[in-house]
Formats: structure tokens, sequence, C-alpha cells
């Protein structure tokens, strides 16, 4: 993608000028609704299983299955928005996220259940990249980092209060109103859209390599795949070992195409922010945060305050509820400090907190109060707060504009294979290292996932010094070699939008 154009056939004559604050409040607003439903089951996960009739390891699919989804399309939104505008993409994302909401609230039963939620993450995986894109286009660098504090409640928090909203819906009401609730705020959403969303940007004729689209299926669905269902290979439609090894392969495949791709600027996604350190830092951290967020706080400790300390499913939901409120009262604050004094004095302690948490999770036996949980939870949710946003800030802003979309991608597709892996991993543990012969994690089991975490958190804070003192400021042009030009992005007169270094072709 070239950079900003004039108003194209979108802008309706006579149409007012959209503002881009208001179309970052709109991403926003639609990505939380989207990105909410990520861990909104995973109180209802031990509920689901009776009510089913499906095992442990199956039912966790509602939950992996749609991330392991977004991992799957995401690598493909770098090509989307390269070959179709801001509107038309958001409109197709909000049209399937509400057509899997409705599946869903209309499931008898396991199977059309699962069918909703991969259309539900169809949708979602495109949202975030076009949100953050859209940031990095429209937002001048010096106030990125406080607008992508924003952001980071909606990746953020979303999946960190989802728990407390299945939670207090499971508790009185049946669990398809989890999505019945969700469907009037996804419709309104997309018909806000439809009368509001115009944003000009100038569209690439790039070809479709459907070649690249079947070996990120196939490699990043092996991954997962075959992570969550190691131990039960006799259950398993396809033993855990061959998944992985295809999973791997096809990645090293996909790999190879796109670097080979990229030199035609046809890749699907193109893998040259790989050439930035500073990127690729950010981009482990933030695997290793999700796997964390996802895998452990989001699905094994609601496993652990129902299955070990016989807390309900609305008192589950409650508990995770201040931390997390304050990750989100984290985002905006965490943004300023970073536009001043760059990630590096936020992110080690951030990661030096998710590691201590997590050892103080398994260290929680069965006779532990429910407040010592709350507490150590509004630990992990600060430390993640301190995290999040200057990593995504960070990898992106030493990008060239026309690589954004990309970079973009990258980030959210690590982000949600690390959500996945860490979820199905996370829950297989806990049951290998259970004492009961049917394997349901017991406290023994989640003693020992929390461990593994602990030893995730561990690699974050060594990765963690790895972070540059500089900070980015958003000058990707200076930083890469490449020309930078300004010019506006959304249907308005150039003085009224704030200007932005983009890279040229």
């Amino acid at each position: 993608m070239t950079g900003p154009t004039a108003a194209g056939p979108e802008q309706r004559a006579g149409a007012p000028p959209v503002r881009p604050m208001v179309i970052i409040a709109m991403l926003v607003v639609s990505a939380f609704v989207m990105i909410l439903n990520e861990t909104i089951l995973s109180v209802a996960l031990p509920h689901l299983t009776g009510d089913l009739g499906v095992s442990a390891t199956t039912v966790q699919w509602l939950t992996s299955g749609f991330l392991l989804t977004m991992g799957v399309v995401i690598p493909t939104t770098g090509f989307l928005l390269d070959r179709f505008t801001p509107r038309q993409i958001f409109l197709a994302a909000m049209t399937s996220f509400s057509a899997g909401t409705l599946i869903c609230a209309l499931s008898p039963g396991f199977g059309l259940l699962l069918v909703g939620r991969v259309v539900q993450a169809t949708g979602t995986a495109v949202m975030i990249p076009l949100l953050m894109t859209s940031v990095m286009r429209l937002i001048p660098p010096e106030r990125r980092g406080a607008t992508m504090g924003t952001i980071s409640i909606v990746i953020a928090v979303a999946p960190a209060i989802g728990p407390t909203i299945g939670g207090l819906i499971l508790a009185s009401l049946d669990w398809r109103w989890m999505f019945w609730s969700v469907l009037p705020l996804s419709l309104a959403a997309l018909g806000i859209g439809v009368a509001a969303f115009r944003l000009a940007d100038e569209k690439r004729r790039t070809p479709l390599d459907l070649l690249s689209v079947l070996l990120s299926a196939l490699g990043f669905g092996g991954v997962v795949y075959g992570f969550s269902t190691l131990g039960h290979g006799g259950d398993a439609v396809v033993p855990p070992w061959v998944a992985l090894v295809v999973g791997v392969v096809a990645l090293a495949v996909f790999i190879a195409r796109q670097v080979r791709l990229q030199r035609s600027e046809s890749a699907l996604l193109d893998l040259r922010p790989f050439g930035h350190r500073p990127f690729v830092v950010a981009v482990v951290l933030a695997a290793l945060l999700f796997m964390t967020l996802l895998g452990a706080g989001a699905v094994l400790l609601p496993i652990y305050m129902q299955g070990v300390l016989g807390v309900g499913t609305a008192a589950t939901g409650l508990a995770v509820l201040p931390g997390g409120l304050v990750l989100g009262f984290m985002g905006r604050p965490v943004g300023r400090v970073f536009d001043r004094v760059g990630a590096r004095p936020l992110v080690i302690p951030g990661a030096i907190g998710m590691a201590v948490s997590m050892w103080l999770f398994a260290a929680l036996g069965g006779g532990a109060a429910l407040w010592m949980v709350v507490v150590v939870h509004v630990l992990l949710m600060a430390s993640l707060g301190l995290m999040m946003t200057p990593l995504l800030t960070e990898g992106l802003a030493v990008l060239p504009e026309r690589l954004y979309s990309h970079g973009s991608a990258i980030m959210a597709t690590l982000q949600q294979v690390a959500g996945a892996a860490g979820t199905a991993g996370f829950v297989t543990v806990a049951a290998l290292g259970s004492a009961t012969a049917s394997g349901t994690p017991d406290a023994s089991g989640l003693r020992l996932a929390f461990m593994v975490a602990g030893v995730i958190g561990v690699v974050a804070v060594g990765v963690a010094f790895m972070v540059r003192r500089t900070p980015a400021r958003g000058q990707a042009g200076e930083t890469t070699g490449h020309e930078t030009t300004t010019g506006p992005t959304v249907d308005q007169p150039a003085d009224e939008v704030p200007s932005a270094p983009v890279g040229g072709h």
C-alpha cells in the first residue's frame, strides 16, 4: 500500500468529513464486543461439559478453536488491507461476527456451537489488524502510546473480563444468553458502520496466493491441534505428533514461499518486519504475554476456582473483575508514560510481575482463601498492563508505513496462536498431572500447569531485557532508511489531520 490518498469512491457526495478519533472510537467499541467473546465461555466450560455431553478436553475447543481460527485467518489480513478498503473490511467483519453470534445462540448442541464460534472468530480476526493499522496511519507519533493504551483495553481487558460477564449471565440464565446479549451490540455496530464509516485508502491489485493460504492453515492449525491433543492421542482424529510435524513443516514451507513472493510484492504475509530487531523482541514478548493471559489467567484460573476451591460461576466471574478493571485503567496512563520514556522501563517490571504471579498461583493449594486469588490476579493484570501498550506501539513504530498492515497481521497472528497453544497446552498439562483417573484437572495438575506458566514468565523476563533503551518515537522512516512523507488519511481537509510519517515504496 503506497500511503494515504484522496477521497475514493466510498466518499459520498456532500457527506461530512470524519475525524480520525471518530474512526478509532468506532473500531475500538466494535473490537471490544468481538474480542470479549474469546473468553466469555471460559467460566461456562465445566457447565457445558455436562450440558452438551462432551469431555473436558473436547469442550475447551470452544475457546481454543476460536483462537485457532483467528490464528489461521489473521495472516490473510495483510493481503485484505491491501486489496480492500477499510469500510469494506469493517462491514464484512461485523457481518461475519453477527452471523456467528446468531448461530451460537440458536445451537442445540456442541457441533453447531463450535461452527458458530468459528464464524465469529473469522470476523474478529480481521478487526484487530484493521484497528492497529488505522491508529498507526491516523495518529501522530507523539500520541500513539496513549492511543494504543486505549486499544490495550480491547486486546487485553475484553478477554480479561469475559469470564466475569459469562459468570454473571450463567448464574441466572441459560448459557445461550451469553450470545443473545451480545447480538444486539454487534448489530448496532454494524448499522453504525454502514451509516458512518468512511475512510479513504488506496487499494492494490495484489493476487491472492491460495497455496499460501493453505500452508498457513495447515501450519498454524497443525501446531495448535497437536498441542491440544497431547496426552489424549487415543481420542484424537489425527495423532498429536503427526499434527505437530505437519504443522511445523507447513509453516517452514509457508515462510520460504512468503520470502520469495515478497520480492514481487505479492506475499500473503510480508515477513520483512522481522528484519527490525525491536519488532522481533516485541512480537516474542507479546506471544509469551498472551500465552499467559489467555491460557493461565482466563482458562486455568476459573477451572482452579470452580474445581478446587468450589467457587460458583458468578463468584468466579466477580473474582477476576478487579484485575480486569486494573488492566483497563492502566491502558492510557501507561501509554502516556511510554510516549515519554519508551518501552524498556515499563516492560521489564511487567515481565517480572507476570512471572511472580504465575509462581504464586502455583503455590496456592486447595485451602487458599479467595481473596488471595484475587490479589494475585490483580498483580498479574497490572503486570500485563505495563507490557501490553509498550509492546504494541514499540513493535509497529519501527516499521515503514507500507508494512503497518503486515506487521499488525504478524503480531496479531502470533498473539492468537500463542493464546490458543497456551490454552490447549496448559489444560493438557493440568489433565496429565492430575491424580484422577478421568484426567479431570485437580489441585496437583493445576499446580503443575501454573508452574509451567511460571517458567514461561521467567523466559519473558529474559526477553524483556532485550528491549532497546531508546524510545522509538514513531520514526519508522528514519529507522529503516525509507523516505518519509505526510498527508491526510481520512476524508477531510489536510489541515485537520495530524501528520504522521509514512514510508514510501
